[in-house]
């Protein structure tokens, strides 16, 4: 039983985890709202998780704040259920990471030795934060940051490059000065729900636009990511170029979904675990 603790609304994460824990065999259950659970009274998430542990054997959480996974992971540790953290705040989105990681790799072939772009809003954008962080496990890798002065990436993260094993970084504000030297461009929104002034908002959310014309100068093999949803960032016109990678991304999160919860369990996937199976002749 997998239970779905959303704070925040979500569409592709929320579902994906729930469609496939039902794929797996298992069942959902949860909350998309503070609206639809006790949390509207002033439950803290704590109580909560310790609640739900009682009902679920896995947990995934979303939430406004940063750091509010980790809470519910030490909340629902005495009942040993696995917490997933499914988005805190600005800080990371580790599962949306595993599904850029499938996607780069189906495109690339493999996930060192890259130029990646990342474009828009990169100071509050946790997928961004997160795929830094995994890419730099892997190394080799040159990051190009594309934003305007106010949405750079936080310090930390680049704290992190500098870390990494033969990774490299350079911040600029103009894409198509970079565009052609990219191997993957991972745009992203500028995310209204993390400002605090509206005219901010207005004024830095049509700072990049990705369409057509754009797209032309950049080499034929390149992959386009977002990790969804998309306000006008990237032209609807460009769904339909080979190179727009990011409904690939949909179906591949709930595949790696599927796979954390059922190694979170230790129940491995049909055809996947330690038991024999039976393979045609020859094969290996």
């Amino acid at each position: 039983m997998l239970a779905t603790l959303f704070y925040e609304p979500s569409t592709r994460t929320r579902l994906s985890f729930e469609t496939g824990m039902i794929r797996l065999g298992g069942n959902a259950v949860g909350f998309a709202g503070t609206g639809q659970s006790s949390v509207s009274k002033g439950e803290s998430i704590a109580d909560t998780v310790r609640t739900v542990a009682a009902y679920a054997d896995v947990i995934a959480i979303r939430h406004p704040k940063e750091g509010a996974a980790l809470v519910a992971a030490r909340a629902a540790e005495r009942a040993g259920v696995p917490v997933i953290n499914a988005g805190d705040g600005g800080h990371m989105h580790p599962t949306q990471t595993l599904a850029d990681l499938a996607t780069i790799r189906q495109r690339c072939g493999r996930l060192t030795d890259l130029t990646v772009g990342l474009c828009g809003d990169l100071m509050f954008g946790r997928t961004v934060h997160s795929l830094i962080e995994t890419l730099c496990r892997w190394g080799n890798i040159h990051f190009v940051l594309v934003s305007p002065p106010e949405l750079r990436v936080p310090q930390y993260v680049l704290d992190r490059i500098d870390k990494a094993s033969g990774c490299s970084y350079e911040q600029v504000r103009d894409l198509a000065g970079v565009i052609g030297s990219l191997d993957v461009l991972y745009m992203t929104r500028v995310q209204k729900e993390r400002f605090f002034s509206e005219d901010e908002y207005v004024r830095l959310r049509d700072t990049y636009v990705l369409d057509r014309a754009r797209l032309a100068a950049a080499r034929p093999d390149m992959a386009v990511l977002h990790p969804l949803p998309r306000v006008n960032e990237i032209a609807t016109d460009v769904d339909a170029d080979p190179r727009a990678a990011y409904f690939d991304q949909v179906a591949n999160g709930m595949l790696v979904r599927m796979a954390l919860m059922a190694a979170v369990l230790d129940d491995p996937l049909p055809g996947y675990g330690d038991e024999k199976r039976q393979t045609p002749a020859g094969e290996q």
